[in-house]
């Protein structure tokens, strides 16, 4: 079945929608009553403690959590009642930045996106080649691609994440905590690539628990706290991360 045939339109032209939403994992409630709307372009930051919900809340987005309650809608697909054959599509259409990078150590950098690539369906090797030095020189990574994920800085294995979320010019990136594991100095950096990315149209949903950044980067910021979603107030902005 074709991404044609099995996406749907959103009436209201949100790129993301929850209503009355719970997310759990087995027993334990997550998130409930989660009621959410992000329009395409936006810059979204979902802050909150360790544990709080932040990187679940991104997972029901790419339906690696499934709802419980609830209605839940991401790039053109109902995630309740998405069925598994259909989530390749669902995820092709986003672009997911880890924390901890998840390039194959074994491969160099050309070799991990080419991978990405052939895995969601591309064949012709030219425009493979294209597309990859597109993505590449967008990140200003353009001549690493014959290096190994050991031989780059944190900072600039994080941008190859960035470039490998940006291979399928996907409508939504999502990014949990993808600054984590980097010093002030990169992150800075790798932020400002993000806001770059964001003011093409693309729309960035962004888990962090550094408050620092969302000081410096304006966004939209939603706060997940006590198994809700709700808007921060301007004090809980001011607490330490």
């Amino acid at each position: 079945m074709s991404k044609q045939a099995v996406a749907i339109e959103n009436d209201n032209q949100n790129i993301v929608e929850f209503k009355n939403t719970l997310i759990r994992h087995s027993e334990n409630i997550i998130l409930k009553d989660v009621n959410l709307e992000v329009k395409q372009g936006e810059f979204v930051y979902l802050i909150g403690k360790v544990g709080s919900g932040k990187s679940s809340l991104l997972k029901a987005m790419y339906a690696e959590l499934m709802l419980h309650e609830g209605y839940g809608f991401a790039v053109g697909y109902k995630l309740k009642s998405i069925k598994s054959k259909q989530i390749p599509f669902l995820r092709r259409k986003m672009g997911i930045i880890f924390q901890d990078f998840q390039l194959l150590s074994d491969r160099t950098v050309y070799e991990n996106l080419n991978f990405v690539l052939k895995a969601t369906g591309w064949k012709n090797k030219k425009e493979m080649d294209i597309r990859i030095r597109e993505v590449l020189s967008q990140v200003d990574m353009v001549h690493k691609g014959y290096k190994k994920p050991h031989m780059l800085s944190g900072g600039e294995q994080q941008r190859i994440g960035i470039a490998r979320a940006l291979l399928n010019e996907p409508e939504l990136i999502l990014a949990d905590e993808p600054t984590g594991n980097l010093d002030p100095e990169t992150t800075d950096d790798l932020m400002k690539l993000l806001h770059e990315i964001s003011s093409l149209g693309k729309t960035v949903i962004m888990a962090t628990h550094n408050y620092n950044i969302i000081k410096k980067y304006k966004g939209r910021t939603l706060l997940c706290q006590d198994a809700k979603l709700k808007e921060p107030e301007t004090s809980e902005l001011e607490l330490d991360n």
